[in-house]
């Protein structure tokens, strides 16, 4: 008697003869004598009881076929053969359209899905066959099928759906101290631990590089100022012995000094101690800065994932008051400021400063002339963005101001806004933890069959919140199934990820699976298009109308709760996510609209509004803005960004950007940058905020792109962008 059935990817499931009876009866109903559930309960039983313990699925699928055709109806025989048959040539034929665009390197929405990855490139190409290859495998084969069946029909997306059969988590926020004091393994190279800035500023390189490989999302420094601060002071202290083995006289003592700040200064009038102290000072600033140069520079040219891609770095930073946590932050501030290369804007690493009430935010603070600074880099090189650590939901009583290792209580984010900070199993921190998986509904195709089912205002809330309630519990089930599928993941598949960075992964041996430690990450399910949701049910989205805001603010505590309850549900952290939709913008869209056609202020758009934002061409102030968005944000505990659009050149004013994080002082906001225009000449480097640039005055190249976000992070060139984020750049409007 069959007890299990082999999938195709080699899984051993329990036998269950309902699926083969729906299969029967699936084609029976397109015959002209119709269903005969006795039959075909009659065939799943005698498949059932062959003297096997496990089959195959094409083999259960065979002894079908020969049931059928040595039965009483053999029509249902043939028009169950012609239905696998067509299966199998749909996916041979998708397959190969697919494949052709991406040989013809053709500018498209399958090979411009990834902005920051060039599918042209031989490298790119590969991960693309092997992408498009992949998914169809995860459909068929690990998918329940009532959750392959939600994604068909456009009401859930997986996304990184490519990487699932890989077990892989998504990010991760590097506890860094562990590599720079003991050193790391990555392949067949070892490093030793760092001595100095120099040693440090690599290995921070190197750590996020290599576990890039081993991850499908981004890689992030929670602290960086503090976990490079102290390779500061070692570099002082060789400057130092430098100093006494040129000139022969004994400086040792000056290791000791302890400093107020690095400040560069010219060495003119003074003499013996002072004169070696400043001449050490100046050395180790300069070390710092080139370090810190190289840092940005590797980040913008290191490649990962076969080579094809930089790592989707982020770095944190702001609160590290120390001298040399001030000098990390001030050194990595001029670096951004200054450009790489010929002066152009670095995309990587997203930097985003911590601002603190006490540290870092207002005048009588330590940090606020790094925080003004801070401004000023952001209004010319968009970065850094602004993380608020005085948010509610942002704080934790554990912090105090005198411990050296504050930074374990601080939030922290990847710069695509992806929050990992509450923990039901175990510290409640961001260090050497990240996110496992998520999902994304499709609440505007929610709000739209609402809308149809009934014209009663009460009726058709009613309608939506239980298709919600639906779409939900199918995406926490979906999440789950992918949990323990990952969990089964072996430690040496993570060579270096799971050597101690990932939280409590230190105790593991090579043969371990990873699964007593990946709870310590969070499963998240992610939302999008709230603004032609509202529109669809009220009419308004929640930047124009009160009621609609009411409705927002009440579906999305909703979604919060729910999914709160996965947590217990599931015992998993279970998170709600502010989706970043790149791809996913115009591909909700594109298929809706394909459905219930052109809905005006719904689908008559080639993109969906970013989660709970205002829509991207509605014309509003910032303040209004921040206080209609700012509420959204203690609610999507997995992450959120708040940003608005300046006018003009802000290079100039810095102050523009101190207004902009004021407002999210004032309205709870927990993570926000600023957008404004920027050239840049491909062919030179050359950038400038003049608008409607045709020709570089510097090469007089006309090859000339705008540089923009696309959902938290820049992108070189808006050439890679999908048509549905290509629309949406084209209708956003200037905050004013």
């Amino acid at each position: 008697m069959i007890q299990y059935v082999v999938k195709r990817d080699g899984r051993r499931v329990e036998f269950n003869n309902q699926k083969i009876v729906a299969a029967i009866l699936k084609a029976m109903a397109v015959t002209e004598k119709g269903e005969d559930i006795v039959l075909a309960a009659q065939i799943a039983d005698k498949i059932s009881h062959l003297p096997k313990q496990e089959m195959s699925v094409e083999e259960i699928q065979d002894c079908v076929e020969n049931e059928l055709m040595n039965g009483p109806r053999q029509e249902v025989a043939k028009k169950y053969i012609a239905y696998r048959n067509k299966r199998s040539l749909a996916r041979k034929a998708k397959s190969t359209e697919i494949f052709q665009t991406i040989i013809e390197a053709q500018a498209n929405d399958v090979t411009r899905e990834n902005a920051n990855m060039n599918a042209d490139t031989p490298a790119g190409m590969m991960m693309k066959f092997a992408s498009e290859s992949t998914k169809p495998f995860v459909d068929e084969c690990l998918l329940a099928d009532d959750v392959r069946q939600a994604v068909e029909k456009n009401y859930i997306h997986i996304h990184d759906k490519d990487y699932y059969p890989t077990k892989s988590l998504t990010c991760i926020q590097h506890p860094l101290d562990l590599i720079l004091e003991h050193g790391l393994k990555a392949g067949h190279g070892e490093s030793r631990p760092a001595k100095r800035i120099e040693t440090a500023s690599v290995l921070a390189c190197i750590s996020m590089e290599t576990v890039q490989n081993e991850m499908h999302g981004g890689q992030a420094i929670p602290a960086f100022d503090f976990y490079l601060a102290p390779y500061v002071r070692k570099t002082f202290e060789e400057e130092v012995d430098k100093i006494s083995e040129i000139t022969g006289e004994d400086y040792s003592a000056l290791k000791e000094v302890k400093l107020d700040d690095y400040i560069r200064r010219d060495l003119a009038g003074l003499r013996g101690s002072e004169r070696a102290l400043q001449h050490a000072v100046n050395q180790t600033v300069s070390r710092t800065h080139q370090a810190m140069e190289a840092f940005v520079h590797n980040m913008n040219t290191i490649h990962s994932r076969g080579g094809n891609q930089v790592v989707f770095s982020s770095i944190n930073y702001g609160t590290d008051t120390s001298a040399e946590g001030r000098c990390i932050i001030r050194e990595i501030l001029n670096t951004t400021y200054l450009g790489v290369g010929n002066g152009s804007t670095a995309i990587f690493p997203i930097q985003i400063w911590k601002k603190k009430r006490g540290v870092s935010y207002l005048p009588e603070d330590p940090n606020y002339d790094l925080y003004k600074f801070a401004c000023k880099v952001s209004a010319r090189r968009f970065f850094p963005n602004f993380l608020n650590l005085d948010a509610t939901y942002n704080q934790d009583d554990a912090w105090k101001a005198d411990d050296p290792k504050r930074y374990i209580h601080e939030v922290a984010t990847m710069g695509c806004r992806t929050r990992v900070y509450g923990n039901k199993f175990g510290p409640k921190t961001s260090i050497g933890r990240g996110n496992l998986s998520f999902t994304t509904i499709n609440i505007v195709k929610l709000g739209i069959e609402a809308m149809q089912a009934s014209e009663d205002r009460d009726e058709r809330l009613r309608i939506f919140f239980e298709k919600l309630d639906w779409a939900l519990d199918i995406a926490a089930r979906q999440l789950n199934d992918r949990f323990d599928f990952q969990k089964t993941a072996l430690k040496k598949q993570f060579p270096l990820l799971m050597s101690g960075l990932w939280l409590g992964s230190g105790k593991l041996d090579d043969n371990d699976s990873i699964e007593s430690v990946i709870n310590q990450g969070t499963l998240s399910i992610g939302f999008i298009g709230l603004a032609e949701c509202l529109i669809a049910l009220v009419g308004k989205h929640h930047g124009e109308s009160e009621e609609a805001q009411e409705l927002g603010l009440r579906i999305v505590e909703h979604m919060a709760g729910k999914i709160n309850g996965f947590a217990e549900t599931y015992q998993h952290n279970f998170t709600f996510l502010a989706t970043p939709a790149e791809g996913l913008s115009g591909k909700f869209t594109k298929r809706d609209k394909k459905t219930f056609g052109i809905i005006p202020g719904v689908t008559d758009k080639d993109y969906y509004t970013n989660s709970s934002h205002i829509p991207v061409y509605y014309h509003c102030t910032p303040e209004h803005k921040a206080k209609i968005e700012g509420p959204y944000h203690k609610y999507e505990n997995a992450g959120h960004i708040f940003y608005v659009e300046v006018d003009g050149d802000a290079t100039h004013n810095p102050e523009a950007i101190m207004r902009i994080v004021d407002l999210m002082d004032k309205y709870d906001i927990g993570y926000g940058s600023v957008n404004h225009n920027r050239n840049r000449c491909l062919d030179c480097g050359y950038e400038s905020a003049e608008p409607n640039l045709e020709e570089c005055p510097h090469c007089h190249g006309h090859h000339i792109d705008t540089l923009q976000r696309i959902t938290g992070y820049l992108v070189g060139t808006t050439n890679r962008w999908n048509s549905g984020k290509l629309a949406e750049l084209h209708d956003r409007v200037v905050h004013k």
